[in-house]
């Protein structure tokens, strides 16, 4: 156990049937009339935007103002433009609904209004911002996959270098996050699929990183099983409510599991691969999970075979020897990812994802100095790092 560790969770979650309704009431409690709805176009398109306000109208709040043209990749740009947006139209506290890109422009839109800021950049590279002004913030998440709803991170692009940036603060985290499972029933397989498998590595490097301690290990354990349990059917059914539930459950488990100790090699590499050869985030991580396991298990056996009753239960891993139980592990994942491509038809090499042999070195350059390998259980220079995505291939 690690002698010193840290655990915030200051989100308020509400789950299940009916948590849309309960937006209204929340913004009362906290004092808040006037919300400013974020959102992006194809969920304003599909009426997923629509079934939220329809929610909140049915319970006495209308929005003040929406604004739903964020893009699939947000950047500081965004950010500043609605915050200058919120100010003009008298807006006292914010609802987003999205996924990733949305929740974390959303952030980073609270962040400048609470440190009564105009230009987001001004608060780069500070560790210790103030709580400042207290801004109502809900979030309705619509994926099942990056647990940004209770992460005290915005990940942000520089329009100016193309860098993505990095915003950490506990005061980015959201008072409430509405986990329903309406927002997910028209979720397509391919995203259940890959985001279902983006929760699992968060979950699994969350358990097995350096900075791994009992609390972020009992929710990452607990979405692992949910996850394993569910992502099948939730990919083959996506109108199983059960199993869409357990997902966003999971999903939201693993974000505090990772934001309480961290990631590792699997998110390095593939953040690098998105930068590098534009491959989706949550694409990257299926492909690369198994084989980040296979090179680190010289550190990590001992972690890895605690995992395997949460992925096959626990009869079935009781009847693995001992000795045998961490590659079990890796192979129940392995079998998982298969079953999920057999079901809709994902990426499981980077061959099939369009990856070009000729761009592993400079992928390999930009993973080594991305920050979630400094917890990795296994260190990794260039060479090793082109070796795991030569196996991935």
């Amino acid at each position: 156990m690690v002698p010193y560790f840290e655990f915030q969770n200051a989100v308020k979650l509400l789950c299940g049937e009916l948590s849309l309704e309960r937006i209204a009431i929340e913004l009362e409690l906290m004092g808040a009339e006037k919300p400013l709805m974020l959102s992006d176009a194809v969920l304003t398109k599909i009426g997923t935007l629509s079934t939220v306000i329809c929610a909140m109208e049915s319970e006495g709040v209308s929005p003040t103002a929406v604004f739903s043209d964020i893009p699939v990749d947000s950047s500081l740009a965004v950010v500043n433009q609605i915050a200058s947006f919120y100010r003009e139209q008298g807006c006292d506290s914010i609802v987003a609904v999205g996924g990733g890109s949305v929740i974390d422009t959303a952030k980073g839109v609270r962040l400048v209004l609470s440190q009564n800021k105009q230009d987001i950049l001004s608060l780069s590279g500070l560790n210790n911002l103030v709580r400042g002004r207290h801004v109502p913030f809900i979030v309705v998440p619509t994926t099942a996959g990056t647990g940004s709803e209770c992460t005290g991170v915005a990940v942000i692009r520089n329009d100016d270098n193309g860098v993505k940036m990095e915003f950490l603060s506990p005061y980015v985290e959201p008072d409430i996050a509405v986990i329903d499972p309406r927002m997910t029933i028209g979720l397509p397989p391919k995203a259940t699929a890959t985001t279902g498998m983006d929760a699992m590595v968060h979950a699994i490097e969350a358990y097995t990183c350096q900075q791994a301690n009992p609390l972020s290990s009992a929710y990452a354990t607990a979405a692992i099983r949910l996850l394993a349990e569910n992502v099948e059917t939730a990919t083959r059914n996506g109108k199983d409510k059960q199993a869409r539930f357990s997902m966003a459950l999971a999903s939201t488990m693993a974000g505090i599991a990772f934001s309480n100790s961290m990631v590792g090699a699997v998110h390095a590499i593939g953040h690098a691969l998105g930068g590098v050869c534009h491959v989706p985030h949550a694409v990257a991580m299926t492909i690369l999970l198994p084989h980040v396991m296979r090179y680190n298990l010289s550190h990590c056996r001992a972690g890895y075979a605690e995992l395997l009753p949460y992925l096959v239960g626990m009869d079935a891993a009781q009847s693995v020897p001992a000795s045998e139980r961490a590659e079990a592990a890796i192979e129940a994942l392995e079998k998982l990812c298969r079953n999920l491509a057999n079901i809709c038809g994902i990426p499981l090499t980077l061959k099939d994802a369009g990856v070009s042999p000729d761009s592993f070195a400079q992928v390999a350059q930009v993973a080594i100095n991305d920050g979630a390998l400094i917890v990795n259980p296994r260190t990794a220079d260039e060479n090793q790092v082109i070796e795991i995505l030569k196996a991935a291939y």
